[in-house]
């Protein structure tokens, strides 16, 4: 019987590469539902075949978990089969893993601990103690307890330095480091688990560092969510470029290994005819191998994986997978598509507070392509629903989703900032509608859809609206970098409102940040309180204490920020306030600054704002022929702004942005929850740094505008 098993496998295997899995799997079934017993080692094998190609080509997971249970069941009677029996855990684990049983996986994992640690078997079991720990580490995650967690992470990285293998410690060195960015109790721990990965990555031999491209771009994007959240732009920069050099080389790599691959199947076409010459068939088969030559160079190390890939979708192949470890760990973090778009993503950030909205539309245009492209293999498509996802896919629907969201986001406040308030209201429309879609996967983004609404009604003049927008997007987070984010916010709509009653409520929404300012992580919230606070206290004639309050934000804006949009405005409060001083030369150096930034930005609010206080500054000082200069400037500004706000406002979307509802969504459970945002992978926290805009703008001359780019992490809401 032994011998017909062995056929079957080869036939199983021959139509796998056809690409009939169905087929493949009816050979293998062949086997497990004869009348005559095959061996329990024949069966144990059979099982474990079938449940890895259920796991790599259907969404039939729980009938790969049946096969895997059986075999653990007959595993058990088996003294030996060490092997067999750490592929069985592992792979009913990640089964456990896709129907959302963490209890079960977590029981699984420790019963492959505890087989390890009665175990002598050298190199290859360390191996599966890492995986173990590795998937363990995962669980706990996806239950909140970061420090168990960390706990087996610290144990895997323990066991690859017994082992001396430096790319192993890598990944645990970096996974260590990502539980920290999320759970983030405090600074010191996350740098030092940042120096960790640094001194290791250097210890790795450079031509191997170069191979290790998951790794690479693993690490480098922690240090970027790290620096940017502890507003370190001068650092990131050179992170954020050679992760950005990394991906196009990468792409042309891939590029190159495709016509390549095309010219190949050429040459092999012509080799299959039977009626070619010798001299004609040696130059193709002298082609052939030289090809072959160049694909294997550039392949390097891809291959086609069998592993399970944890998402229970169509196949990937090297193209579409960046391993961070070994088999049988066999870690990833995102699939390559997602890398790729969250450093579109990374770039677009790093970028917006610069100023440079060009590359930025450029990235996010990248970025969403990638993503609508990666949705649609996945099945996801216009009409589809979160009901209508199977269980086995909403990690994987989250991952894009999520980075959907923030280029949408990051799509809306470049377009706001540029006064471009239509483009502005259809990505946050799309935001809005994807949410209502997917409420339970995309749940973080409801409180940053909300300030959008708000920052959108600020932009054309709706302050009472954009107060509610705010208050409510601080009601729906709990994290405090984002409420105090949304009272700032709202206290400059108060501000704008022109009233005492408004200033006071503006004041009691400050002051409570104000006294806090110093406990946040990095200079977002300092540096945009201090503006708000200063705009209050010359707005209530208090002239000397705003001067001392915007001189040291602006400094603090300058000196860490580097964002030009806020040191704009804060030049453009300054020189308001210093013409209220009397200080006409300071003022008109600190005017024409604030001027140029807000041409740059195309800001055209902020322009507006700078030229009625030129135009006062020119009226003080009897310089005719320059106020009446700039009038003409002024009023064609004006003009063109007024006219944006009244195609923003005649359109069929202002009405339901502004209004004062919230847009509702049916959630799923909470075990639902956790899986859609904790994902099973620990290291699939998309939780990066974010730029958030605000901008307060009135089309007439006395108006003012101030904007923020708040670069704070978005905090889910918990259920």
């Amino acid at each position: 019987m032994e011998a017909v098993a062995e056929g079957l496998w080869g036939l199983a295997d021959y139509e796998e590469k056809k690409g009939e899995v169905g087929k493949a799997v009816k050979c293998l079934e062949a086997i497990c539902q004869s009348q005559v017993s095959f061996l329990p080692i024949i069966e144990i094998k059979t099982r474990l075949r079938i449940a890895t190609l259920l796991l790599n080509h259907s969404n039939n997971v729980n009938h790969a978990k049946s096969h895997l249970e059986r075999s653990q069941l007959l595993l058990k009677s088996i003294p030996s089969c060490f092997e067999l029996k750490c592929r069985a855990y592992s792979l009913l684990s990640q089964c456990y893993l896709l129907v959302g049983a963490i209890p079960s996986q977590k029981q699984i994992l420790n019963k492959g601990l505890e087989l390890i640690s009665t175990s002598e078997d050298g190199f290859s079991g360390r191996l599966w103690y890492c995986n173990f720990n590795s998937q363990l580490a995962n669980a706990l995650t996806i239950e909140g307890d970061h420090h168990g967690s960390i706990s087996a992470l610290d144990n895997g990285l323990m066991c690859a330095t017994q082992m001396c293998y430096p790319e192993l410690q890598m990944f645990f060195a970096t996974s260590i480091l990502h539980v920290h960015l999320m759970q983030w109790e405090n600074e010191s721990s996350v740098q030092d688990a940042l120096n960790r990965c640094n001194v290791i990555w250097e210890s790795i031999e450079l031509e191997k560092r170069q191979q290790c491209l998951g790794l690479l771009f693993y690490n480098e994007l922690l240090h970027v969510f790290y620096l940017l959240r502890i507003c370190d732009y001068k650092n990131a920069g050179q992170h954020v470029d050679k992760l950005d050099a990394a991906m196009k080389s990468d792409l042309q790599r891939r590029q190159q290994i495709n016509e390549l691959s095309k010219e190949l199947d050429a040459v092999n076409e012509s080799l299959s005819s039977s009626d070619l010459n010798y001299r004609d068939r040696s130059a193709l088969s002298a082609k052939q191998a030289h090809l072959e030559e160049q694909l294997s160079n550039l392949a390097g190390n891809d291959k086609e994986f069998s592993e399970p890939i944890y998402f229970g979708s169509s196949r990937r192949t090297w193209e579409d997978k960046l391993e961070l470890a070994p088999p049988p760990v066999d870690g990833e973090w995102l699939p390559k598509g997602a890398i790729y778009a969250l450093i579109d993503l990374t770039v677009t950030v790093f970028n917006r507070p610069k100023g440079l909205f060009k590359e930025c539309l450029k990235r996010i245009q990248s970025g969403l392509q990638t993503v609508q492209e990666e949705l649609k293999k996945y099945g996801i498509l216009d009409g589809m629903r979160e009901v209508d996802l199977q269980h086995s896919a909403i990690w994987i629907a989250s991952v894009y989703l999520m980075l959907l969201m923030h280029f949408l986001e990051n799509k809306v406040a470049v377009d706001l900032t540029r006064s471009e308030f239509v483009e502005a209201q259809e990505a946050l429309v799309q935001m809005r509608n994807w949410y209502i879609r997917f409420p339970t996967i995309l749940q973080a983004s409801e409180c940053v859809i909300e300030m959008l609404r708000g920052q959108y009604a600020h932009c054309v003049g709706c302050y009472d609206e954009a107060n509610y927008h705010f208050l409510e997007a601080s009601r729906l987070s709990e994290n405090k970098s984002m409420q105090a984010m949304c009272f700032v916010y709202a206290a400059i709509s108060y501000i704008c409102m022109g009233d005492a009653e408004s200033s006071a409520k503006a004041l009691d929404l400050i002051g409570p940040v104000l006294g806090v300012m110093d406990s946040f992580t990095g200079v977002r919230e300092k540096t945009s309180v201090l503006l708000a606070h200063g705009f209050l206290l010359m707005r209530q004639q208090n002239l000397q204490e705003a001067r001392n309050r915007l001189a040291f934000g602006l400094q603090t804006t300058h000196n860490t920020l580097g964002n030009l949009q806020l040191v704009s405005q804060y030049l453009t409060v300054l020189g308001n306030l210093g013409l209220a001083l009397r200080d006409t030369v300071q003022a008109r150096e600190i005017l024409r600054s604030s001027l140029t930034l807000a041409k740059k930005l195309n800001d055209i609010p902020t322009q507006i704002w700078v030229l009625s206080n030129l135009t006062a500054m020119y009226q003080q000082l009897g310089e005719k022929g320059s106020e009446m200069e700039n009038l003409d400037y002024q009023a064609k500004k004006v003009e063109d702004l007024q006219k944006r706000m009244s195609s923003a406002c005649l359109s069929s979307h202002h009405v339901e942005l502004i209004s004062k509802v919230k847009a509702e969504a049916h959630q799923l459970s909470e075990t639902d929850i956790k899986r859609a945002i904790s994902g099973p992978s620990m290291r699939v926290d998309l939780d990066i740094p974010e730029s958030i805009g605000l901008s307060v703008t009135s089309p007439m001359a006395s108006s003012s505008r101030l904007m923020d780019f708040d670069m704070g992490r978005l905090r889910k809401r918990k259920a």
